[in-house]
């Protein structure tokens, strides 16, 4: 079966930019050819998104951030949809199991509210230091947990350690655990988006390499994993891309547009 994408959806860190941020010029290039809509799909906060968007200059459409919690059109800045949960459970136990982690809440197109400062960079938007009262006393679309010392394998023992009934949750490249409302991923919102749009599922190209991906990978008509991707990453994918330095994001984009 030919397959044709009606629509590109396109993560971000270590997709369109390395981990230093930079955007290359054949990325650039290659979303400057695409015909279709094009939705950044990205565990970034909405203010991480913006920049990116500007800098392919894209023009209008959407954005899903948060990792799905939350989608935005760009042109016009406008929330579209933002789904919650309590995070005070969540709270309350990584408190007690692991009381030198970092906690974020999200405030979509503000920043985040933080028991502590994150390294530098890691966090776009204004930041507020609050106490733990405070961070836990309103819903949220994604709490975020980090041990800046910390390892991915510890934060599997914490993860499994917490009731997550409730909700989902993804561990990122580092002692970095973003918590979302139950059943809320990348490819949850794109589902979303499509239905709006009319656009089959089965017709959309999806690229992104890390873990929070893997739901949209699996999702999307052709998920394409970069070469940089784990072997659990990979293994959702429909193909695999060259590495990121070898302009993996930009050769798949190339086979279509």
């Amino acid at each position: 079966m030919t397959f044709t994408p009606r629509m590109v959806a396109l993560d971000i860190d270590g997709t369109l930019v390395n981990h230093q941020g930079e955007l290359p010029h054949a990325v650039r290039e290659a979303v400057a050819k695409i015909d279709v809509p094009v939705v950044l799909a990205t565990g970034r906060g909405l203010f991480g998104a913006v920049p990116i968007h500007e800098a392919l200059g894209l023009q209008g459409g959407h954005a899903v951030v948060s990792n799905g919690a939350v989608t935005a059109t760009m042109s016009p800045l406008k929330v579209q949809t933002e789904i919650t949960f309590d995070p005070r459970p969540i709270i309350d136990h990584v408190m007690d199991v692991y009381p030198q982690a970092l906690i974020a809440v999200e405030e979509v197109g503000v920043g985040y509210r933080l028991n502590q400062l994150f390294p530098v960079g890691e966090l776009q938007g204004e930041l507020h230091i609050e106490s733990i009262e405070k961070l836990a006393s309103r819903p949220a679309p994604r709490v975020i947990i980090r041990d800046p010392n910390g390892y991915a394998d510890s934060f599997q023992d914490l993860a499994h350690s917490l009731d997550l009934h409730s909700v989902s949750y993804v561990i990122g490249w580092s002692a970095w655990l973003d918590i979302t409302p139950e059943g809320v991923t990348k490819a949850s919102a794109l589902d979303a988006l499509c239905r709006l749009k009319g656009i089959d599922p089965k017709d959309v190209l999806a690229i992104g390499d890390g873990n929070n991906d893997i739901e949209m990978l699996q999702w999307a008509g052709r998920g394409v994993a970069i070469g940089d991707a784990s072997e659990q990453v990979q293994a959702a994918a429909d193909d695999i891309a060259p590495c990121f330095e070898d302009g993996g994001t930009a050769v798949e984009l190339g086979r279509w547009f």
